[in-house]
């Protein structure tokens, strides 16, 4: 789903506020409540808002938005990110990238690498990589989840058990005030949670929206990777858990601090 410009708008008015009402956003952008409500619906059916009467919620809970509707969300945050996450990763490495539409950035500013040797769970990020030379791609087996190209299952997770590589690069679906990392599927979270403990450095990608959305299953904690990479982040617990744990945090906003 190619989101237009004013529902771009808003969802990030329904991610702030946490629901939007036809008649405001009527008057806000100067439209029709019947252009509002076409809007909502096209919103709602791509999964990026939940419709109620009179308007739509940004989805929470164990709800998780679908794979497009992500991809239009924070787009260029996203490209940001995966820029600054490539540039932290030298020629002639091996790492893991996991799933995620954050991490299938950080593969896209990866393609001009040399003899990188990438492992995923991750479809897209195989398909984009492969057709380079340079870059050798390892893919996992395991269930192929149809809403993302997402390989799960404990025999992905057996099959990262193999390698011990350079880097990961891990997205998450939410980062709860403590420092919680959350996602939704337990299945995804066991692989993510095998490439953590097989890797010499995590990179932990991840736009800001993450901070204001919920997820039910615990991946791990902050204190586990080694960079967190993120355009923003507004929450000061965060900060703090960063700085008590020696976590570099990059904002590719304009701030990059790394904990003394």
């Amino acid at each position: 789903m190619l989101l237009s410009s004013r529902q771009t708008e808003i969802v990030a008015l329904a991610k702030e506020q946490g629901r939007v009402l036809v008649d405001d956003l009527a008057t806000l952008f100067q439209v029709t409540p019947q252009t509002i409500r076409k809007d909502l619906n096209d919103l709602c059916d791509g999964k990026a808002l939940t419709r109620i009467h009179g308007g739509a919620l940004f989805p929470s809970g164990n709800e998780n938005v679908k794979y497009e509707a992500r991809r239009s969300i924070a787009a260029t945050q996203k490209q940001a990110i995966g820029e600054a996450a490539a540039a932290l990763i030298p020629d002639n490495s091996s790492l893991f990238i996991n799933i995620g539409t954050t991490t299938e950035a950080v593969g896209e500013a990866l393609a001009d690498h040399k003899e990188l040797m990438v492992i995923t769970n991750n479809i897209n990020v195989a398909n984009r990589l492969r057709v380079f030379p340079s870059i050798e791609v390892v893919i996992a087996g395991g269930v192929v989840r149809g809403s993302d190209g997402g390989i799960v299952g404990e025999a992905a997770v057996d099959f990262i058990k193999q390698f011990k590589v350079d880097f990961a690069v891990i997205g998450v679906s939410a980062i709860d005030s403590d420092g919680a990392l959350l996602d939704f599927d337990y299945r995804e979270v066991k692989v993510a949670q095998a490439i953590i403990a097989n890797a010499r450095h995590v990179i932990l990608v991840s736009d800001a929206s993450k901070f204001e959305r919920t997820a039910p299953v615990r991946i791990g904690h902050l204190s586990q990777v080694h960079t967190f990479i993120t355009d923003f982040c507004p929450v000061a617990s965060v900060r703090r858990v960063c700085v008590d744990n020696e976590v570099r945090l990059i904002e590719t906003s304009g701030v990059d601090s790394t904990a003394d």
